[in-house]
């Protein structure tokens, strides 16, 4: 074997110390946007009652631990990260991410935020979608310094983003009170036309700041959460007025992101149809093998459907058996069943792909 030249063996060194500097840089990122479905502990780090930062909630996380999942263990960004073969993204505000976890993505949600800025006031201080596209931009500047513009806009195109918006604008706005604001400003049909219309502007701001595969979901029924069967209906049945603006809210938004699709002249948005995903195991529970998806795992009251989820609240033995872990928030089995459609689903689920297919298309490029 002849000698290698010395110069090479110094580039080799480089080289491999690069990549354990970087090993991830060839990773698809993913990003998340959006409220408590999807905050992993943004809030934890924030002056605000939207929380879920102590017992029991994590009681079925790896560490069992609360980590500010509103969940009894994964959430949903947890697994697609799983699906897309990542390590879980770590919140914004968390002082680890720094360096080549910068790398993996970020996680921007905070639970109790809307697509309008009114949203959620009675939380104090979460952190507004506007607020969050803007550490979007702050985190794209920190990853340049690490390696270079370049690289980080193309980090950026072939990145996975998440955005969940648009449940709070009906449940912690609109219907939050008997005649709020909003109910007296517009009809709830207006209402919904509105929401759409700044939606769009959020969503033309992502595209705007390199976001080129962003799946998007619906809200799910509304009105057959715990929390809403306990103060809105008779025998348990769901909240006809909030399964109403479900009903509104998700054709609109699957139309506009048509649109928005045909005017950027590619499917970068995903219409995720998270109101059928749900529907499928509320509406038959026993199919799935949950005993319930009426009464929630952790809570109080009718359906345990009442306030928070403390220390003090009922809590089940096995949390694989309900549909929901607490007023509001489906079980972490309940949310592998939303990921697989997610991931799998034919076009009733996922428009106009799953992502398994974008997975497909994309490793092609």
């Amino acid at each position: 074997m002849g000698h290698i030249p010395f110069l090479t063996l110094i580039v080799l060194a480089l080289v491999a110390t690069l990549a354990s500097v970087f090993p991830e840089v060839h990773a698809r990122a993913f990003f998340v946007f959006g409220d408590s479905l999807v905050d992993n502990g943004n809030n934890n780090y924030l002056a605000t009652t939207a929380r879920a930062d102590a017992y029991p909630y994590g009681i079925d996380y790896p560490t069992h631990r609360a980590t500010g999942r509103f969940s009894n263990g994964l959430n949903i960004p947890d697994l697609i990260s799983e699906a897309i073969g990542s390590e879980p993204t770590l919140p914004y505000l968390a002082p680890e991410l720094t360096g080549e976890r910068l790398l993996v993505g970020a996680n921007f949600a905070s639970a109790g935020i809307g697509i309008l800025n009114d949203t959620g006031v009675q939380f104090l201080n979460i952190i507004r979608i506007s607020k969050q596209l803007e550490y979007f931009q702050q985190y794209q500047q920190r990853v340049s310094a690490l390696i270079g513009p370049e690289q980080t806009q193309r980090l950026i195109n072939q990145a996975l983003v998440l955005m969940t918006l648009g449940g709070n604008d009906f449940v912690n706005n609109y219907y939050l009170v008997p005649y709020s604001a909003r109910s007296r400003q517009f009809s709830l049909p207006d209402y919904v036309v509105y929401l759409i219309s700044e939606y769009r502007k959020i969503l033309v701001r992502v595209y705007e700041l390199g976001a080129r595969r962003v799946l998007v979901t619906g809200t799910g029924p509304l009105g057959c959460v715990p929390a809403e069967r306990a103060m809105r209906s008779r025998n348990g049945e769901c909240a006809a007025e909030l399964q109403r603006a479900a009903a509104l809210f998700n054709p609109q938004l699957v139309q506009m992101l048509n649109e928005l699709n045909r005017d950027v002249g590619s499917d970068v948005f995903i219409a995720a149809n998270a109101y059928e995903m749900n529907m499928d195991f509320v509406s038959n529970p026993g199919a799935y093998g949950f005993v319930t998806s009426q009464v929630a795992c952790c809570g109080q009251g009718r359906y345990n459907g009442i306030g928070l989820c403390t220390l003090a609240s009922n809590l089940c033995p096995n949390r694989d058996i309900f549909a929901f872990w607490d007023p509001f928030h489906p079980s972490e089995r309940a949310n592998r069943i939303i990921v697989s459609h997610i991931t799998t689903g034919s076009t009733k689920y996922m428009n106009p792909m799953n992502l398994s297919t974008i997975m497909a298309l994309d490793s092609r490029t």
